[in-house]
């Protein structure tokens, strides 16, 4: 882990966000209403306004470089993926949303990198960012009760795997190193428990697979008990 700057401010930031996303989600449940769509798009245009302004940001230091500043790491990616899911609820987008954000962004917020005080414009980014997709995913799921479908883990699984080899590929030819590809981080990460390079990118699919499994696990027992009773299951449009 990276030490934070200002540990105090991000955990408090982390504590609060954990503890509203919660409390929304509980209402939501039990309160449906065309006011869960505007939390929803409230936090896929603050994930929108974080891509522009952290982009922007770059461009203006001067630090802007297609070898690191190109949206292609799964957080990155995923900010885009959870702020048009947010807006139009499209349930592939919705799947992978909710296994990518709890799969993958969580473990960022739990091991922060990040090396920039409170205020600096960089923490709240980082925050809002992270932090952001967690929410989506959440409310989407608890709060919208958009379940994963049916083969939502093969699916969800086999297209993370087809985006980390197209990566891949571009690290090949340009010499980057989006994801850890090509070579291991040179600061401490959750990746130095999975093994050396190029190793520890096989053992990352395979712990990937176990979390999208776990995650799917609470609704396919909920669609087994429904089937079991001859329930209907109902999926989302």
């Amino acid at each position: 882990m990276t030490a934070v700057v200002s540990p105090g401010a991000y955990w408090l930031v982390v504590a609060s966000a954990a503890a509203g996303l919660a409390a929304v989600s509980v209402v939501a449940r039990h309160h449906p209403g065309p006011w869960r769509v505007t939390v929803l798009r409230v936090i896929g245009t603050l994930l929108a306004a974080d891509v522009v302004t952290y982009t922007a940001g770059e461009v203006r230091a001067g630090t802007w470089a297609p070898a690191t500043s190109l949206p292609l790491a799964l957080c990155n990616v995923g900010v885009v993926v959870a702020a048009i899911a947010c807006w139009w609820q499209v349930p592939l987008l919705v799947e992978l949303t909710y296994f990518w954000g709890l799969a993958g962004t969580l473990q960022a917020i739990i091991t922060p990198d990040l090396n920039v005080p409170f205020p600096h414009l960089v923490f709240f980014e980082y925050l809002v960012g992270h932090l952001g997709i967690v929410c989506a995913a959440v409310f989407l799921v608890a709060g919208m009760r958009l379940a994963p479908r049916p083969g939502a883990v093969p699916r969800a699984f086999a297209i993370t795997a087809a985006y980390t080899a197209c990566v891949g590929l571009v690290d090949g030819l340009s010499g980057a190193n989006y994801m850890f590809l090509r070579r291991p981080p040179a600061e401490w990460t959750l990746l130095r428990l999975l093994g050396p390079w190029p190793w520890y990118v096989v053992s990352a699919a395979g712990v990937g697979l176990v979390l999208f499994l776990l995650l799917d696990l609470p609704f396919r027992i909920s669609r087994d008990r429904l089937h079991r009773r001859g329930t209907p299951v109902a999926l989302p449009r």
